[in-house]
Order: C-alpha cells, then structure tokens, then sequence
C-alpha cells in the first residue's frame, strides 16, 4: 500500500499536466465558443498540428498559456484537417478566436518549434482585446 501510494504521488503531475489529442470528429466543437445567450466571452484556443516523429519539437510550454484552450492533433490521424489547414511540416501551431482562424505559427525545414510562449501569449492576448470597444 505504501508503494502505491508513492507511485501515485509521483504519477499525479503527470496525469494532470497530459497533454489532450482531439480527433478530427471533435475539432469543430473544441475550436467553436459554446453559444449562451447574452455571452460574450471570447473563446481562444490553440490547436498544435504534431507528429510523432517530431515530438521532440513540439510545443512544450502548453501548460503555461493562458487564457486560450490547448489541444494536439495527430496529423497522422487527421489527414483530412492537416489538408484543410494545408499543414505542411509538424509543428504547426494555429491560433483561433472564435471558431476562425486567426495565426498561425508553422515550422521550417529544420521542423523547430516556430514561436515561443512569450509570443504566442502576446498574441493570445491581442486577440482577447482586439474587439473589445
């Protein structure tokens, strides 16, 4: 009992930090703001395009966003999404407001990350107030 209470203890981060795949059957109901009536928050969310072969690339600072929901979509199982959004290399990161594709951040030939969190942040944050009067 007492070793499964360490393992537990030290498993916790992992399955609190872990990061969610969505599937292309759920993409437009994670990217689209849920419709209340007499809402007016604006929904942000990031959807990074990845691929395994590249995960030592990915976007590692997931966790640290905020104000913005974070989701990975396996471009391998998405191949009707990874052509809609033309992703071309892995990682591609695209920003939507809304439900609409704001930016989007897309990697090189060297398959590098292509932002970092202070500026993927800075954007989010923009977009959060760009339509408020």
């Amino acid at each position: 009992m007492k070793n499964f209470l360490i393992l537990l203890f030290l498993l916790t981060p992992l399955l609190t930090y872990s990061q969610e795949f969505i599937e292309s059957s759920e993409f437009e109901s994670r990217i689209k703001p849920k419709s209340n009536f007499g809402e007016d928050e604006i929904k942000i969310v990031v959807i990074e395009f990845w691929a395994k072969f590249n995960a030592q690339n990915d976007f590692k600072d997931w966790d640290k966003i905020e104000g913005a929901d974070y989701y990975r979509v396996d471009i391998s199982q998405a191949s009707d999404l990874k052509k809609e959004y033309k992703i071309r290399m892995a990682p591609t990161l695209i920003i939507f407001k809304d439900g609409i594709k704001e930016i989007s951040y897309k990697a090189g030939l060297d398959l590098v990350c292509p932002t970092t969190l202070e500026e993927l942040q800075e954007d989010i944050d923009e977009l959060k107030t760009a339509s408020r009067f």
